[in-house]
């Protein structure tokens, strides 16, 4: 890579981080509902499949896309995530389990900006746990019962993206009314809104200018 483009991506990233700045958790939170069993019996197996191989690729095209996305990914990520072997196991889990749940990475990493502002250990005044800010009922309905297993990072991102995947299904692909439900703020738009601003932020880059 030139050194004329490395200068342009850190600007872009730099600029696209700026608006994030620490804040606390946000205070919204997913209403525990009833579930039917045979969605309970589903999310649970969705949750409990085993950890992450390393990736397989289809073609050589399909795996330098995924480590350009790394590369671009993390320098993005690098004002807030310093140490790189602990930013690079973050991206590839998100990246696993984004894809693993048919979601956008990233539209996960503009959730994870919005809810936690990319901190492990958040917990909303809602309670709400970990990057994707998950409720702790979610252990008892699909998980092993324990909470605190929320704040690991593979566990919190895999109840994040299914539970999201859940509600995507629930508003039949409607993603505001999704993310709404997620956040326990279903048809206002200030959560799905930041969300989606976030997500913007998380797309890859057009290409450089000559």
């Amino acid at each position: 890579m030139s050194l004329t483009r490395r200068r342009w991506l850190a600007l872009q990233a730099g600029a696209a981080l700026l608006p994030m700045a620490a804040r606390p958790a946000w205070a919204g939170a997913q209403v525990e509902e009833p579930l039917a069993n045979a969605v309970r019996s589903a999310l649970s197996a969705a949750i409990a499949s085993d950890a992450p191989p390393k990736p397989v690729f289809a073609s050589l095209e399909a795996r330098l896309a995924y480590a350009r996305w790394l590369d671009m990914m993390s320098g993005r990520l690098q004002r807030i995530k310093t140490e790189r072997l602990t930013r690079t196991e973050f991206l590839e889990t998100v990246w696993y389990e984004s894809t693993r749940a048919g979601l956008e990475p990233a539209l996960v990493l503009g959730l994870v900006q919005v809810e936690s502002g990319f901190r492990k250990y958040a917990i909303s005044s809602a309670g709400a746990r970990g990057y994707m800010q998950v409720m702790p009922f979610w252990s008892r309905l699909i998980g092993d019962g324990d909470p605190s297993r929320l704040f690991h990072m593979q566990t919190n991102l895999r109840f994040g993206c299914v539970i999201l995947r859940h509600y995507l299904a629930i508003e039949r692909g409607d993603l505001f009314l999704a993310l709404g439900r997620y956040n326990g703020s279903r048809g206002r738009a200030e959560y799905p809104n930041a969300v989606f601003a976030a997500r913007r932020r998380w797309q890859p880059l057009p290409p450089a200018p000559a």
